[in-house]
């Protein structure tokens, strides 16, 4: 069972708090239903009718699913689904990798939501515990992802190498919209 300190920034005084990366749980399915997804819907963010029961299910059903939440204050404030068994490295063939399908922050930390946020740095948190994992199962460190279109320029910004799909034909055929990032293996 995970339970690792992660490190937020609150949004208005830019103070750090310690908040706590745990397994998903109901009670974080039941925030993202609850609190989460009218405010979703309302601003028409790309991952309002994303089905977090079902990747709660899927997690518990298949070992090669992982889900993830970050806590703090008794709210859910970011949720992650990781595979870990199917996926490789776009870049380095034959290279096992991590792949978050899925990461989403609450609606109060997003800043086209809220301004400021009301946490910053909770999806940062969410994608390095997904390259701690990933050196863990012995893939080097190696996450790959499909971003939604608005969170492009937060994939850019962590520096993972881009794979664009309208310039190349490595790109997985369900997730064509989609851009593909991916970090490498951590140098040792």
């Amino acid at each position: 069972m995970v339970q690792l300190p992660v490190s937020l920034v609150r949004g208005h005084d830019q103070q750090s708090v310690e908040a706590r990366l745990l397994d998903l749980q109901p009670r974080h399915v039941a925030d993202f239903q609850s609190l989460w997804q009218a405010q979703l819907r309302q601003f028409s963010q790309a991952d309002k009718y994303w089905d977090w029961a079902f990747k709660e299910r899927l997690t518990i059903r298949n070992a090669n699913y992982e889900g993830y939440a970050v806590e703090y204050g008794g709210r859910t404030h970011g949720l992650m689904m990781l595979e870990t068994q199917w996926h490789s490295s776009q870049f380095y063939p034959g290279q096992r990798l991590v792949y978050v399908a899925a990461l989403s922050v609450a609606p109060w930390n997003r800043l086209p939501i809220q301004n400021p946020p009301q946490f910053k740095t909770v999806g940062s948190a969410l994608l390095s515990f997904s390259r701690l994992r990933s050196v863990e199962l012995g893939y080097g460190g190696r996450v790959g992802l499909h971003a939604l279109p608005g969170a492009t320029g937060f994939y850019e910004r962590k520096n993972m190498m881009r794979l664009d799909p309208d310039l190349d034909d490595r790109i997985d055929a369900d997730e064509e919209a989609l851009t593909y990032f991916e970090y490498p293996a951590l140098n040792r």
